[in-house]
């Protein structure tokens, strides 16, 4: 990836996330910007093959979307569930357990180690290199992490992710949110 353009716009993201445009609300933009800065990551991180390009972007677009279709903290299982629908209706159930894998263990913070889906481990780290705004970077260079910062706005969504926490912090102090996993 080191050499192409930032990617800011795929098909398949586009179609996922204007159906969710309504509930998303507010946050759409930071929500998009944040798939898309993750997709182009997980780009970076790997030489996908066309299909792991595919499962990427679905991962990406349903990764975070229970926090909105059921206004839920604990909204991995509720955007597992959305994505293994998705992969149904467009007769991709063979990629279902990747993809939800992908999902599900995307905030694990241990590595994730099974070698039959290299696309887990992938994705943790490209979710992980957006969010900490690209202080962790797992070898990416710093100049791509600038260029695809620079090229996908923000839009707020760390203010979002700050605020959405809060709630959950303040209520379960000595608790770790649900979404966590070691």
């Amino acid at each position: 990836m080191p050499n192409r353009d930032v990617i800011l716009f795929h098909p398949t993201i586009e179609a996922i996330l204007s159906a969710w445009c309504d509930a998303i609300g507010d946050a759409y933009l930071g929500y998009r910007g944040h798939v898309y800065r993750m997709f182009n990551c997980c780009l970076a991180l790997r030489d996908c093959t066309a299909p792991e390009v595919e499962k990427c972007a679905i991962a990406a677009a349903f990764h975070d979307l229970g926090l909105w279709s059921d206004q839920t903290v604990d909204y991995l299982p509720p955007s597992v569930a959305r994505a293994e629908h998705w992969l149904v209706e467009h007769d991709r159930a063979e990629w279902i357990t990747e993809v939800s894998l992908m999902i599900d263990e995307h905030h694990k913070l241990r590595p994730y180690r099974d070698a039959a889906y290299p696309l887990v481990e992938v994705f943790r780290k490209a979710d992980l290199v957006d969010v900490s705004l690209g202080a962790i970077r797992f070898g990416i260079p710093i100049r791509l992490i600038i260029r695809i910062k620079s090229a996908i706005p923000n839009a707020g969504f760390h203010l979002f992710l700050l605020r959405t926490g809060k709630g959950w912090f303040l209520q379960h102090p000595l608790s770790p949110p649900p979404f966590m996993k070691w």
